[in-house]
């Protein structure tokens, strides 16, 4: 197996793998540790003999190094007599991908790296490489952060973990509340990863988002009290159900004006109109509201026939309720289709001013169509080279410069 299916193994399983050796040995650290040097085996291993079933061979392989590396630790000697004999039939009657536990599995792992000893950085880079998978790199560029930080981040997440003997189980109700606005972040940024990927030659990377997804199902399960649990399945179901109609045969991608809605996904708009009512009957938060404003999207014939005014509202409520600078560049978005183009500039032109957005290509991207619409075609070509410039998903910068060279 080439080194591609590798990756492609690691990326579909590598949360579970990751949740089954923290459970099998009770060291989140070192279950990382151990699944990466099986991932190390398989790259040099699979090219000479790829095994039939790819993932159990991860997990065996793992399960070796962790207890060859438990008993390096002259440390945790006891700890490897104990996982070595185990009660009997223990190591080997355990199924290691349990269906019926494997989800609550995977949800551990994320509460304990969401775990309040963490700062809300470190959570969310510690759960995006070990559940998602994600690499530093790809994370430094979702945070705009260097790779050296995203990787200390990591490293320290996983020392404070282990000093602070954080065990391997769902925290109690009581606290699991406390910890959900973590879970939540680290999902929201999962999915968007997945839905437009910050690097690569992918613009959607369905696997990311569709991890991201299947967590959310689990979590609303678990906590079908909470609104913005719902909230956030919602947004990710409704986005999601884009994704047949946002890229051509070739992978390159096709603007919401050119989209063939006839080829999204119907069911996933129903499953997620569904959680936003159950979000909308509790209140909306900020997850529920950028699901209200994928609905209006999901419910519109087409771009011109967009009830445009209601989407600036709810964009004009989320700016309250979780004011961020990518909330007001997309408010500007919706002001253009609602009020024309020269009012939506005014507030991209504010938000340069305040350099909330440093380094992002979005800002040129949607100051470059505006300027486009105005007619001032020489800046609007400047702004979106200068897009394609800081874009780091091939993708995307192919669309930016094709948009550039129709300019002139």
């Amino acid at each position: 197996m080439a080194t591609t299916g590798v990756e492609a193994v690691w990326r579909i399983e590598s949360a579970r793998i990751v949740a089954a050796l923290t459970r099998f040995t009770g060291d989140f650290g070192l279950a990382e540790d151990a699944a990466q040097e099986a991932v190390a085996e398989a790259l040099v291993s699979w090219q000479r003999n790829a095994p039939a079933d790819p993932a159990g061979w991860l997990m065996a392989t793992a399960r070796r190094r962790a207890i060859d590396m438990i008993r390096r630790r002259a440390t945790l000697r006891d700890r490897y007599t104990l996982l070595a004999a185990g009660s009997p039939g223990e190591a080997t009657t355990e199924p290691e991908f349990d269906p019926d536990t494997i989800d609550d599995d995977v949800l551990a792992l994320m509460f304990i790296s969401c775990h309040p000893v963490l700062s809300r950085e470190a959570q969310v880079a510690l759960t995006l490489r070990v559940v998602a998978g994600l690499s530093s790199e790809e994370i430094a560029r979702a945070f705009l952060v260097p790779v050296p930080t995203v990787q200390a981040r990591i490293t320290r997440g996983k020392k404070t973990i282990a000093a602070a003997g954080v065990p391997f189980e769902l925290p109690a109700a009581g606290e699991r509340k406390q910890r959900l606005g973590g879970v939540l972040s680290v999902l929201y940024v999962i999915f968007t990863e997945g839905s437009t990927a910050t690097s690569g030659d992918r613009l959607v990377r369905a696997d990311v988002a569709d991890e991201a997804i299947r967590l959310a199902r689990t979590l609303a399960a678990l906590q079908p009290d909470e609104p913005e649990v719902h909230g956030l399945l919602a947004l990710c179901e409704l986005t999601a159900a884009r994704f047949p109609a946002r890229t051509a045969p070739d992978g390159s991608p096709i603007l919401l004006e050119d989209q063939d809605r006839r080829r999204w996904d119907t069911a996933a708009i129903r499953r997620g109109l569904a959680a936003l009512a159950i979000a909308s009957a509790r209140g909306l938060g900020p997850y529920g509201l950028q699901a209200a404003i994928a609905a209006t999207h999901a419910s519109a014939p087409s771009v011109a026939a967009t009830d445009w005014d209601r989407i600036v509202l709810l964009y004009e409520a989320l700016g309250r309720v979780a004011p961020s600078p990518v909330v007001v560049l997309n408010r500007a978005v919706a002001v253009a289709m609602a009020s024309g183009p020269e009012q939506a500039l005014t507030i991209v032109d504010e938000l340069i001013a305040t350099d909330r957005l440093p380094g992002s290509h979005l800002v040129p991207t949607v100051r470059g169509e505006l300027l486009t619409r105005l007619g001032r075609h020489p800046e609007a070509r400047a702004e979106l080279e200068l897009a394609a410039r800081l874009c780091a998903n091939e993708r995307e910068r192919s669309v930016l410069l094709r948009k550039a060279a129709a300019l002139g």
